[in-house]
């Protein structure tokens, strides 16, 4: 929670704050990459007086962690994410004027932030900031070519890794010569050969 009393509800009035706190849990792309729980978050925040409320602008600053989506391997990324929020007083309407009781407009207020004796919780707008400036597929290099598909090496630590192509139509055969004798050999090779004089005709 955030503090704006020293702010009053003074129109123009303006405070700037520098914190440092520990990322909540979950905070990114579940699964996909995020800042570890309890890992230092800084913030940069400027929280302006209005007259609906306190307008909070600021920054977040922190490493996230996750996995590369092409090779799987672990990433480490910088993330910056910039956020601006108008907390309302709750007893004020969307142009600042006092109302009678507040939260007669159920729908509005769900699209609302509001403060609580003159304290704001920052955690959801993070959370939204934190998911906007994720990338939803991260790579640990932007031309990183993955695996193998064929048999999940990781390509980056073996650039000319390759596999023969096999014509499907002769694989079942290719298994089957392995325990042949030389003379089967021959004889399949004969037998072979006639089928491509047979499809060039």
């Amino acid at each position: 929670m955030f503090d704006t009393h020293e702010l009053g509800r003074r129109p123009g009035a303006l405070q700037r704050l520098t914190k440092t706190i520990e990322a909540p849990k979950d905070l990114g792309i579940q699964g996909v990459v995020g800042v570890p729980e309890g890992a230092p978050v800084e913030l940069e925040l400027r929280l302006e007086s209005v007259m609906e409320g306190v307008l909070v602008t600021g920054t977040a600053r922190a490493s996230a962690e996750g996995e590369c989506v092409r090779c799987l391997e672990p990433l480490e990324l910088e993330l910056e994410a910039d956020f601006q929020e108008l907390f309302s007083y709750p007893d004020a309407d969307d142009r600042g004027r006092v109302i009678a009781e507040p939260g007669d407009d159920a729908e509005d207020d769900e699209d609302r932030f509001f403060l609580e004796d003159g304290l704001f919780d920052l955690e959801p707008l993070l959370r939204d900031a934190v998911v906007l400036a994720l990338p939803m597929q991260p790579v640990c290099r932007e031309d990183c070519p993955g695996l193998c598909s064929e048999c999940g090496v990781r390509l980056a630590d073996d650039p000319d890794h390759h596999h023969d192509a096999v014509d499907i139509r002769w694989a079942a055969l290719q298994g089957l010569a392995g325990t042949m004798t030389d003379g089967e050999k021959d004889e399949m090779s004969g037998a072979e050969a006639g089928v491509d004089e047979k499809q060039e005709k």
